[in-house]
C-alpha cells in the first residue's frame, strides 16, 4: 500500500458502479479504490482536462 489515502465518500449511479467493477475484474485489481486510483492517476497524469470537462455528456438529463 504505496503512500497515505484518505477515505471519501461519493455518489454514483448503478451503471457507473457496474463499471468499475468490470474494470477491477478485467484488470484483476484488488478493489473499487484501487480502480479509481488508477482512473484518477491518468486524468492527472494524461488526460486532457478541457476534454474530459468541458465536453457536455448527457448521459443522465
Amino acid at each position: 500500500m504505496a503512500g497515505q489515502k484518505v477515505e471519501i465518500t461519493i455518489e454514483i449511479q448503478p451503471d457507473a458502479q457496474e463499471m468499475l467493477n468490470m474494470i477491477k475484474d478485467k484488470y484483476q485489481l484488488p478493489d473499487i479504490s484501487k480502480t479509481v486510483r488508477c482512473l484518477l492517476d491518468y486524468v492527472a497524469d494524461d488526460g486532457d482536462w478541457d476534454e474530459i470537462f468541458k465536453k457536455i455528456r448527457c448521459k443522465r438529463c
